[in-house]
């Protein structure tokens, strides 16, 4: 586990295709479904909002907003596991609300697994609400797993 005590400068910006391998290698460690090296390059493709937070010159996390008709929607946020609880989700999630608010969106949607209760009380702080479930959304190890969808309606000045 990473300390709070080390002080290392934070760093967000756009993905690029060179940062692939690493932000690939983050979801293969944080997840037992995992999206593959060609859906993050799909991503980057389709024009996607796609960023990364750098812990000095590590990638230590990364996310992935799309944008379309007033609206837009997380597509994926996640933290390195081994820099999780320093606050890196919150920086990454302020950054797409802002990428969102420039976009000139009035709201945008998520999906998370019931079960990631990190992730939840992350956005539940940000002001996001259940708004429905999406039944078997997810694979899971012992079939499928719902999906809680999340909505936040954005103040363009806040």
């Amino acid at each position: 586990m990473i300390s709070r005590i080390e002080e290392v400068p934070i760093h967000i910006r756009r993905m690029i295709h060179s940062d692939l391998p690493l932000v690939s290698d983050i979801e293969r460690r944080s997840y037992d479904f995992p999206w593959s090296h060609g859906v993050f390059r799909d991503c980057l493709l389709a024009g996607y909002h796609c960023t990364v937070l750098e812990r000095g010159d590590n990638i230590v996390g990364y996310a992935i907003l799309s944008v379309a008709a007033g609206e837009a929607h997380i597509l994926n946020l996640c933290v390195d596991p081994l820099y999780r609880d320093l606050g890196y989700g919150d920086r990454l999630l302020v950054e797409v609300l802002a990428s969102a608010r420039e976009a000139d969106v009035n709201e945008i949607l998520l999906e998370v697994r019931p079960s990631n209760t990190a992730a939840l009380a992350l956005y539940r702080k940000k002001g996001f609400r259940q708004i429905s479930r999406r039944a078997s959304y997810y694979q899971a190890k012992d079939g499928r797993e719902d999906a809680a969808v999340l909505s936040l309606k954005l103040n363009k000045k806040s």
